[in-house]
């Protein structure tokens, strides 16, 4: 079988004053369909980078990149924002949740951009969210929900396009040390049914949850 994510000698390199600055250098990577892979990597090692060109916010300066066995490393921004809301889902630090829409709402947003009608957005957000125990906070909006509860609403969110790749930077850097086991329990037990998660951490015991660990250092994979 293909992997999911197939990188070949990808670089980037950004522009400080006449300088070319080289984040990344020549990154060769395969992760598998169903993977559970964290990624770290001291600040400056080009994690967020790397995860950015992944998440198809950024495009690399050189090298291709396959995700799904098609090249997106030169495609528009358009059609890398087409393949953002189709094919990934992702969970952040700060959790990014629309602070006057509730939780139902927040959940079925992308659903909105994907043209879903509005009664089968509700109906999906609403299962979605009692999957992940949160059947009694569906017209909460962020500011009545603990930590926990807003970075599952963001699971949810990222979970409502059925994505081929969960990208979750540093998704438990907000929380305290027994939510943060909590949610990399939800994790792996999304991973158990089948999804490919990459978890972007520094912290050593998030990354012991995951099936393999993937080591930056100075821009290249240590």
């Amino acid at each position: 079988m293909q992997p999911l994510i197939q990188l070949e000698n990808i670089s980037k390199n950004y522009a400080f004053a006449n300088d070319a600055i080289a984040v990344l250098k020549n990154i060769n990577l395969s992760i598998a369909h169903n993977a559970y892979v964290s990624l770290m990597g001291p600040s400056g090692s080009g994690k967020s980078t790397l995860m950015n060109i992944l998440g198809c916010l950024d495009q690399p300066t050189a090298g291709n990149y396959y995700l799904d066995n098609e090249n997106i490393s030169a495609l528009t921004d358009d059609a890398l924002a087409n393949i953002r809301n189709k094919k990934i889902g992702f969970v952040f630090q700060q959790f990014n949740l629309l602070p006057r829409l509730t939780a139902l709402e927040n959940v079925a947003l992308p659903l909105v951009y994907a043209g879903v009608a509005k009664v089968e957005r509700l109906d999906r957000a609403n299962e979605l969210l009692t999957q992940l125990g949160l059947a009694n906070r569906t017209t909460h909006k962020p500011n009545a929900l603990s930590g926990g509860q807003c970075q599952r609403v963001a699971i949810a969110r990222a979970l409502i396009n059925k994505p081929s790749l969960i990208l979750a930077d540093e998704p438990t850097g907000n929380l305290d040390t027994q939510t943060s086991a909590e949610i990399m329990e939800l994790f792996s037990a999304l991973h158990e049914q089948g999804n490919t998660i990459i978890v972007v951490t520094h912290e050593e015991d998030i990354a012991a949850h995951t099936q393999q660990i993937i080591r930056l250092k100075d821009g290249c994979i240590a």
